[in-house]
């Protein structure tokens, strides 16, 4: 029996709208997100040498800086990080994420190694939540925005695998059937 699945029907913009509605991110988780952005700012050299301290010790993932810049890949990541605590998380928030996420698949890095990172993020934006007056509140919000980070990461490489297996059998409707083993 043939399935078609609603979410199959999202693509493109929609995914962005529809990632943004399952951050449930309130305005107030917001307003204390952006609240910490000086924080932020603060630690987000810390965070990058944590982050590129494991990801450059590990010959795997360190193979994929070889003749790159890296105070640009520093100031990439620390822009990304202080970008968790902007305080607006719309669709152009969502588009601006996913582009990154678009850049690991590209560069064909395996989908495990950035998120295997992101507790190195994690760690230090906790950190910055917990000077918040309600480090609880913040906690919670700084989850969930590194949340729609996990999404979008997920989401780049699964319209990559959407995209080259539709080439292989078709159609897009039989790819995804097929990944889903429902053919």
């Amino acid at each position: 029996m043939s399935v078609d699945r609603l979410s199959w029907q999202i693509k493109n913009e929609a995914t962005l709208n529809e990632l943004v509605q399952l951050m449930n991110l309130s305005a107030d988780e917001a307003a204390i997100l952006k609240s910490l952005q000086d924080k932020a700012h603060q630690q987000a050299p810390a965070m990058r040498e944590d982050f590129y301290e494991r990801l450059l010790s590990h010959p795997q993932t360190a193979e994929y800086f070889s003749n790159v810049n890296m105070n640009h890949m520093y100031a990439m990541l620390q822009n990304w990080f202080v970008e968790l605590f902007c305080g607006v998380y719309d669709e152009a928030y969502a588009r601006r994420r996913i582009k990154i996420g678009d850049t690991h698949v590209r560069i064909g890095l395996p989908v495990r190694y950035p998120l295997a990172m992101l507790d190195v993020a994690m760690a230090h934006a906790e950190t910055v939540a917990r000077t918040h007056a309600q480090p609880d509140a913040a906690a919670t919000a700084v989850r969930k925005v590194l949340a729609l980070d996990v999404a979008v990461f997920n989401q780049a490489y699964e319209d990559r695998q959407i995209q080259a297996l539709a080439e292989m059998v078709g159609n897009e409707r039989l790819a995804r059937r097929l990944l889903s083993g429902e053919a």
